[in-house]
Formats: C-alpha cells, structure tokens, sequence
C-alpha cells in the first residue's frame, strides 16, 4: 500500500474524463472544456487527457492526489484498450487555486519535471484570477504541443525516449556487482591469485 492509499483510501474512483466537482466551470465552459478533450484524444488516440476540479483541505498534497487519483480512477468515457497510464491528469484545486499534472507510465518516458512546469505556467495566470476554462485549455493544448514535439524527437532519436526504471533493482544490481568485481567485470579476488 502506497503513502497516498493510506491517505485517500483504496477505493476504486468512477470518473468523466472531465470532474467538476468543485463547480468551477459553467455548462457553456464544460462544453468547451470536453471539445479540448476529445481534440487531445483525436490527436493521440493512444492516450488520454483528464481534468478534475476539488476543493482539498490545506494539508492535502495536490501532487499525491493527482497520482492516487489517476491510479485509482475509472474513467467511463475511454476507449477499450486504453488504461490509467496511458493518462495526463490536471488536478485543480479551487481553494488553493494550485494545479498539479500526473501522467501515467506510458507517457512518463516522454515528460520531465520541466516540461510539467511550463505546461503549469502556461495556465498559471488563467487560475490565478478564476478562468478555470482557459487555464484548462492553456495546459492540454500546450501539452498536445510538447507530446507532438516529443513525438518526431522519439522518430528521430529512436533508442533515447525508454521506459525509466521504476524500482531501481536493476541499477542496485549492477552498483553492486561493480563494486564486487570492479568498473570492468573483474573481481578484486582473482587480481590477488594472479
């Protein structure tokens, strides 16, 4: 069980592509709001962009909401084949006026902590006086963007956009057999007997 299980609970979420639970946005926004959604989808039909609106208390970590959330959701309007991490999430919280993005294991080989916080900045000044709507659409198309770039980067530098270790065992095996038997594979133990 993770940190944010403990915190948020085990349940499984079901969930629109696009919850307002806060009520930020009105009938005509929403509209506009889901046409966003669906573009990004059309876009990438492999992948999925999600918005949620909340109202968190102060102690509430947006970031580890975003990511329980996406891995605990039930998005009923996706496409069969498509999972959770295949998702980009923008979490709105209405009381703080903060954002946070998650994206899924699919797309996390492509996005960096960089790339999230100029999406951020794009929609920053939108939050900050109310206009969820823009603010909305300033982080899908500005993310639409970034993955079409990332997109032809990926074509052009095949081998440079991987998965990233995820647990780390991999790495900490080959730390450790480094230190056992030196940079190039020897072991210390043979170099005595020679």
């Amino acid at each position: 069980m993770s940190d944010s299980d403990g915190m948020f609970g085990e349940v499984e979420v079901k969930s629109g592509l696009l919850g307002d639970e806060a009520g930020l946005l009105r009938r005509r926004e929403r509209k506009r709001v889901e046409k966003e959604i669906q573009r990004f989808g059309a876009r990438f039909p492999g992948l999925f962009f999600a918005v949620r609106t909340v109202a968190l208390d102060e102690v509430v970590n947006l970031r580890k909401f975003g990511f329980w959330l996406l891995n605990r959701a039930e998005f009923d309007d996706l496409g069969s084949g498509i999972g959770n991490d295949s998702g980009v999430l923008l979490v709105i919280d209405a009381e703080s006026r903060a954002a946070s993005l998650t994206y899924g294991y699919r797309v996390d080989p492509f996005l960096g902590e960089m790339d999230t916080f100029k999406c951020l900045s794009k929609a920053h000044p939108y939050l900050l006086e109310g206009d969820w709507r823009r603010g909305i659409v300033a982080v899908a198309r500005n993310m639409d963007k970034l993955l079409r770039r990332r997109w032809w980067q990926a074509l052009m530098h095949r081998g440079r956009f991987q998965p990233r270790q995820r647990d780390g065992r991999q790495q900490a095996g080959e730390l450790l057999r480094r230190i056992r038997f030196g940079p190039d594979g020897e072991s210390p133990a043979n170099e005595a007997k020679a």
